[in-house]
């Protein structure tokens, strides 16, 4: 590391900071340095300093005023810690932050570093990660670029990686978040580092299956060994929610094994309870989509909580093995059994057999199928002029990504039925209650809630509002 290399130094405290070959304003520049740039300190001279850039390799002059000199001594790791604090919770100044964490590290004697400058670092790397990640304008792309450049002279790494949406995901590798929960840290803070490495939007698609799943079991039980009586209420709130969303997706991947089916109950259990736990009197507003998030999460698995029922009424389902890693929905009825279905239908996703619902007349039948831990399908088979066909209503019309749609109940007459729906689309959260054709799954209308739909106020399934997520307060 720089630090470790050189005594004199300074730290470029201000962005856009010119390195000039002449202590003069009017002289060539010779590099541009931003915030958090180390630089050798060589001499002084009318108001600049003569400096070597060692990144760069090139010596030249900056104004004294647009740098922060600095010793390593053991008397100066208070003051550097001060500032270390102020910067910690500084928006837009994470890469100087860093810097003074490093420059903290390298003069504090080894017995008197704690947790701190490491929680400090962390939340620090992980907000430019989010910056980066984020919305900017061309300007602060560059901005944000140089700073996470010069963090990584420090030794700061970042993992990155194509989301579903095409953009780019940049996440702190938490290296500093491992080091708080090695060493003497406050609740709290223990708490930052558990969520800051768990968090669902930093954990690559392409990841396999297998490696996945551990993943969430580590993440699973990372956020168990955290006291929820020794934290503040809104922290509490955001460990439940992050439960709640991790043990969703065990409950998901246990589903999908044959003999999980009682480990993925236990799962979506432990998920329902984390997100029933969480105060609503005691959430900010910025948690607010988080909270929703793990609601939906906790939505697209909820079948894993019930067992299958023996069918009832004219049309039943059953599901036999087809090719490796397939499922396989037969769909019978009073004179066609699983050896002569009237539809067959196969699938990579967990089919939850507890959920079918057949319409009275038998003209008709609901299923839940779920492709992924975060998005959950509805199966229509339904007949016209004879013949069996079925549709698939997803939980909103983009690429799979996070969201549930629910069968809510049957209209009497056979051409209609009520579903809920449930998802994240183009960044924003959307919840619906609709009434939808049968023919063609075209919702024919649709309210934010279910009183305000006479159909769905008159025909909603007991069973449905009984369980389902949609309808929390």
């Amino acid at each position: 590391m720089i630090l470790a290399a050189l005594t004199a130094l300074a730290i470029v405290a201000q962005d856009d900071t010119a390195l000039r070959a002449a202590p003069r304003d009017s002289s060539q520049q010779q590099a541009q340095l931003w915030q958090g740039d180390t630089l050798e300190v060589r001499g002084e001279r009318l108001g600049f300093l003569q400096v070597w850039d060692h990144q760069r390799e090139r010596g030249g002059w900056v104004r004294a005023p647009q740098v922060r000199s600095l010793e390593f001594d053991e008397a100066q790791a208070p003051e550097l810690l001060a500032v270390l604090r102020f910067l910690r919770d500084a928006p837009g100044q994470e890469a100087l932050g860093i810097a003074y964490a490093a420059a903290y590290l390298r003069a504090a004697p080894a017995a008197d570093i704690d947790a701190e400058p490491f929680d400090a670092l962390g939340s620090m790397a992980e907000r430019l990660a989010r910056r980066a990640s984020g919305k900017q304008m061309k300007a602060d792309e560059a901005k944000t670029a140089a700073h996470l450049d010069v963090t990584r002279r420090y030794g700061v790494a970042w993992t990155q990686f194509e989301r579903d949406d095409g953009r780019i995901q940049l996440c702190y590798d938490g290296d500093a978040f491992r080091r708080v929960l090695t060493l003497p840290a406050a609740p709290a803070q223990r708490a930052r580092a558990v969520l800051a490495l768990t968090r669902h939007d930093c954990i690559d698609p392409a990841t396999q299956p297998l490696a996945r799943v551990q993943l969430d079991q580590w993440r699973a039980d990372l956020l168990d060994r955290v006291d929820l009586a020794e934290l503040d209420g809104p922290t509490k709130n955001r460990v439940r929610l992050r439960r709640a969303g991790v043990w969703s997706a065990l409950a998901y991947a246990q589903a999908r094994r044959a003999d999980g089916s009682s480990a993925a109950a236990a799962a979506e259990a432990r998920a329902l309870e984390a997100l029933a736990g969480v105060d609503r009197a005691q959430l900010p507003e910025e948690d607010q989509r988080a909270y929703t998030e793990a609601a939906v999460r906790v939505g697209a698995s909820r079948w894993a909580l019930e067992p299958a029922a023996p069918a009832s009424g004219k049309l039943g389902i059953s599901t036999v093995a087809g090719q490796p890693g397939e499922t396989c929905v037969l769909l019978t009825g009073p004179k066609n059994d699983a050896q002569n279905p009237l539809l067959r239908r196969c699938t990579y996703g967990r089919v939850w057999n507890a959920s079918a619902r057949a319409e009275a007349g038998g003209k008709a039948l609901a299923l839940a199928v779920q492709p992924l831990d975060t998005w959950l399908e509805l199966w229509v088979f339904t007949q016209q002029d004879g013949n069996w066909s079925v549709q698939v209503l997803p939980p909103a019309a983009t690429d799979p990504g996070i969201g549930y749609v629910e069968f809510a109940g049957w209209v009497p007459g056979g051409k209609q039925m009520l579903a809920a729906r449930e998802a994240r689309v183009d960044g924003r959260w959307t919840r619906s209650y609709e009434l939808v054709s049968l023919a063609t799954l075209a919702t024919e209308r649709s309210a934010a809630e279910p009183a305000h739909l006479s159909s769905f106020y008159r025909w909603q399934s007991a069973d449905w509002k009984q369980r389902t997520i949609s309808l929390r307060q």
